[in-house]
Formats: structure tokens, C-alpha cells, sequence
């Protein structure tokens, strides 16, 4: 049997790997698990998508190869969404890659932009995506630190300048998983300006622009003036529409940056199923009736679970976007010995900040993601198992 590639070694284990296994087995032993890992809500998709589901798998021509093209009115709901969403006008053909989910455009990104010795800024913690592609791509990973010091925003001016002149790619999430961290109108046009001034390829991940409450509207970054120049901005059905499992999103950006995704994909993949693309038609469409009761559903979740918290013992920020809170630790708690703790004791699963990269130590992320009762559950647990490493170091 062959050894692995060196760019496989340097893949950590993905931190929503092991969950499912442990979670089944929690349950087999008779278990009460609270599940408050994954940003996976225990919500249905529209009434509208599941109707047009049910339809499009009975349409043989569906279920051909979709190959890049995929479904085309997809791409063109896609690229009117943007229009009514944000006000930016895109070709549907030309800058709209369909995607199997974001999370493979994201890491299939690289592919297309990476070569050994460049550079990707990814910040810490984040969505692991960021980092397998830049690893499997033979490129350097560095690791931006997010901390509360700069409200969790990446600033450039920390990154050294050998390796910001190194640096081809920066990835950028806003509102942000896991710190529900939302970034001003200004800081993306600095930071626009700064990637256009360096030649880098600024990834912007908006998966999370319709969880948004009191009052902010998270904005595209094409709404930045010449973010057309230097950007690509990755969209999902998985948050907003409850649509996880369905792996349906899409990528826009001008021609250029766009056919280098497409091209990439284009030796990876056949396009995602065009009955689920038919269903992505149904959901974007829905968009103005559903995101706000959804929304609404998420905001009640929210309140109990900052409120929960709270009670419990921890310090609590009021998220105003994403489906999380990121709570910190006392000093000298383990986010990971603290995590484990909590499911191996009480049968809730939350996410260590250590599993987002060594800059989110120190924190540990609550999906909001079931109803407002088993989550000042789980929040009572967790305040059980703070005290008792609170007793330990007294």
C-alpha cells in the first residue's frame, strides 16, 4: 500500500467528523443528547421547494448530467436574487457557477489560484473549508487570529509584509461562523481597496447574509466599489432556506474568476442533481415569504439561548447575525476538555473553539439550532459542567 501524499498529511481531522459516531452512541446507551454542534437546524425548507422537489424527480431530463451548465433557470434565479437582494446586476451564464454546496467551491477554489510557496490568509478560527483547499492546493496557510480585539475582523495591517506580498488569496466570512462576528460597510471597502493595491483574490463567504437580526441587513461585497475587480463572493441555500443536506449554492464573480471555478469543477464533478437545482428555482423564489418567519423562528432561538447562557454562568454577546453564540471560558479551561465533558456528562454537543484552528482557544460555539426549551437545557448542563471545573480549580 502506498504512503500519502505529503499534501494529504498536513490535513487535520475535520471537526464535525467524529460527531454523528459519537452521538450514535450517546443515543444507544439510552442518552438524552442535546445537539447544539453543527449549524444544522431542525427546521423544514420551504413548503414551495418540497412541492417542486417532488415534481423535478419525475422529469427524466433532470436527471441527465447537468455538467457545468447545470439547470438554467437556477442560474438565472440565482443572478436576479442578487439583483433584488443587494442591487448588483450579474450575467447568469458568465458569473454564476452552480455549486454542490459552497463548501466544495470554497476548497475547489485553490485548485485554480494556488501554487507552492503562495500564500492564502485564512482567518482562525473558521470554516475548515478555507484551509483543506489551500493545504490539498501545496500552498501556505497563515493563520489570522480572530479575537475580540479587533471586534473579530481581520486587519491586515497585523499580517507581516513578506507575507502579505506572498499572499494570493484571502478568505473573509462575514457574518461570521463561528464568532457571529459582522463586519462595518467601511472595513469591506478597506479591505477592497487593500486586495486590489496587492493583487489578492478576495474570497468572501456569504452564507450566513439572511440570519440577520434587529434591524442589520448584511450587505454583498459587490456592493463595495471595485469588488468586482478582486472578489468572489460564495452563496447557499443550506442557512437560510433550512436546506443543509440538499448541497445547493453558487459562486459569482466577473468572467475571469468565475471560468476558473467552472473549469476547475469542471474535471471534479457532473454539477449538482438539476432536480435539486429545480428546487433551488422554488426556494429563492419563496425568498420574501419565508426568510422572515424563518428568521423570526431563529431570533426567538437566540434570545433563549443568550438569556439561557447567561443564567448558566457564561458571558454572552447578543449575535445581531448567524445562527451561533461564542461564548467564552474562564482562563485555564480547555475548550476541548470542556467540550468533551459536556457530551461525555450531560449529552450535549457544542463546539470547541480549538476545532476551528488554535486562534478560537478560549471559546466554545452554541448552534442555536433547536427549540428554545432544549436549549435552556442544554444551557443548564453546561452550567453544571462550568462549576465543576470551577470547584476542580478552587
Amino acid at each position: 500500500m502506498p504512503s500519502h501524499s505529503t499534501r494529504f498529511a498536513t490535513l487535520p481531522e475535520y471537526p464535525l467528523a467524529s460527531i454523528p459516531q459519537k452521538k450514535r452512541d450517546l443515543l444507544a446507551r439510552g442518552v438524552d443528547v442535546i445537539d447544539l454542534g453543527a449549524g444544522d437546524a431542525d427546521l423544514p425548507a420551504p413548503p414551495a421547494v418540497l412541492e417542486r422537489m417532488r415534481s423535478a424527480i419525475a422529469e427524466p431530463a433532470l436527471s441527465r448530467y447537468g455538467f457545468g451548465l447545470g439547470y438554467p433557470p437556477y442560474r438565472e434565479a440565482a443572478a436576479a436574487w442578487m439583483q433584488k437582494r443587494f442591487g448588483v446586476t450579474f450575467d447568469p451564464y458568465k458569473e454564476i457557477v452552480p455549486l454542490i454546496g459552497s463548501k466544495e467551491g470554497l476548497s475547489h477554489l485553490a485548485f485554480g489560484y494556488l501554487n507552492h510557496g503562495d500564500v492564502a490568509i485564512v482567518p482562525e478560527p473558521g470554516y475548515n473549508s478555507y484551509m483543506g483547499g489551500t493545504l490539498l492546493s501545496d500552498a501556505t496557510k497563515y493563520s489570522y487570529a480572530l479575537r475580540p480585539r479587533t471586534q473579530f475582523l481581520v486587519d491586515l495591517n497585523d499580517v507581516p509584509k513578506d507575507v502579505l506580498a506572498r499572499t494570493r488569496i484571502l478568505y473573509l466570512n462575514y457574518p461570521n461562523n463561528p464568532t457571529a462576528a459582522t463586519a462595518p460597510l467601511s472595513y469591506l471597502e478597506d479591505i477592497v481597496r487593500r486586495c486590489r493595491e496587492l493583487d489578492i483574490l478576495l474570497v468572501y463567504d456569504n452564507a450566513y447574509s439572511e440570519l440577520a437580526y434587529d434591524g442589520y441587513v448584511p450587505p454583498s461585497i459587490f456592493e463595495v466599489d471595485g469588488a468586482r475587480e478582486v472578489a468572489i463572493e460564495f452563496h447557499s441555500l443550506s442557512k437560510t432556506y433550512n436546506m443543509t443536506g440538499w448541497r445547493c449554492g453558487w459562486a459569482v464573480a466577473r468572467p475571469e474568476v468565475a471560468g476558473t471555478l467552472a473549469k476547475v469543477k469542471s474535471f471534479i464533478d457532473t454539477g449538482q442533481f438539476m432536480a435539486v437545482q429545480a428546487a433551488g428555482v422554488a426556494a429563492l423564489e419563496s425568498w420574501a415569504q419565508f426568510v422572515p418567519g424563518n428568521v423570526a423562528t431563529f431570533k426567538e432561538r437566540r434570545d433563549a439561548a443568550v438569556a439561557a447562557f447567561r443564567e448558566a454562568g457564561f458571558a454572552c454577546e447578543v449575535p445581531r447575525a448567524a445562527m451561533y453564540l461564542w461564548i467564552p471560558l474562564p482562563e485555564g479551561i480547555s475548550s476541548a476538555e470542556f467540550g468533551d465533558r459536556l457530551l461525555q456528562k450531560e449529552g450535549v454537543i457544542v463546539m470547541p473553539g480549538s476545532a476551528f484552528g488554535p486562534g478560537g482557544e478560549g471559546f466554545f460555539r452554541v448552534s442555536f439550532i433547536v427549540s428554545p426549551e432544549r436549549i435552556r437545557e442544554a444551557a443548564r448542563r453546561a452550567g453544571g459542567v462550568l462549576a465543576s471545573f470551577e470547584a476542580r480549580a478552587a
